[in-house]
């Protein structure tokens, strides 16, 4: 049995399901929404782009490095983006989270959060893992707030580490929570969301 099986989260409206073939309509929709394949610090498929997308991850997933879901809204049914487990180390029970986006139109809700508090669950909870970590261009700093509003620590920057998809070269900024600071990363987590549950007046995630 491999560390990290195919599994569907679900949870506050959303369901994570394992990225499919069958949701290559659906990512090319929320992919749209916002033109989101315009972004060079990201990775969201680019028009027609979407079906090589979704065998890459499987191919990842067959070799054991990468686990990638379709997230659902669950009243609509409707694809709102992707998000992985990826560079997964079953030796020192670590996995990444990562590869994520989402459609402009559930940007700044309750979305992020409430998929990051499904897989970090999983990931602590469920395969026992020691750490949990993330990684995003030194450029994309939404993308940091987002990480360490999670509750993560800044582990460092690794410079000249990969290519954008415009072919130039970026520095990775590296994150991790450690199985210790799970319970109480989850309680902030818990909080917002009822915070944001509760009404704009409330604040949001």
């Amino acid at each position: 049995m491999a560390f990290v099986e195919p599994v569907t989260l679900q949870g506050r409206g959303l369901r994570l399901e394992p990225l499919a073939l069958r949701h290559e309509a659906g990512l090319a929709q929320a992919a749209a929404d916002g033109k989101l394949w315009r972004l060079r610090v990201t990775s969201v498929p680019a028009p027609g782009e979407e079906r090589a997308y979704i065998e890459q991850a499987l191919a990842m997933r067959e070799a054991g490095h990468r686990l990638a879901f379709a997230v659902i809204d669950e009243a609509s049914g409707r694809v709102v983006g992707s998000t992985s487990y990826h560079d997964i180390l079953p030796a020192v029970r670590r996995v990444e989270i990562g590869w994520t986006w989402y459609a402009q139109g559930v940007q700044r809700t309750h979305v992020n959060t409430t998929a990051k508090l499904l897989m970090m669950g999983h990931a602590f909870d469920a395969l026992q893992c020691q750490v949990v970590g993330w990684r995003t261009d030194n450029f994309n700093f939404a993308s940091q707030r987002a990480i360490e509003r999670l509750g993560a620590l800044r582990d460092g920057v690794i410079r000249g580490h990969a290519l954008r998809r415009d072919g130039t070269i970026r520095d990775t900024v590296m994150y991790s929570m450690r199985a210790g600071e799970w319970p109480e990363a989850r309680a902030q987590l818990l909080y917002r969301l009822e915070r944001h549950a509760a009404g704009p007046q409330a604040g949001s995630p």
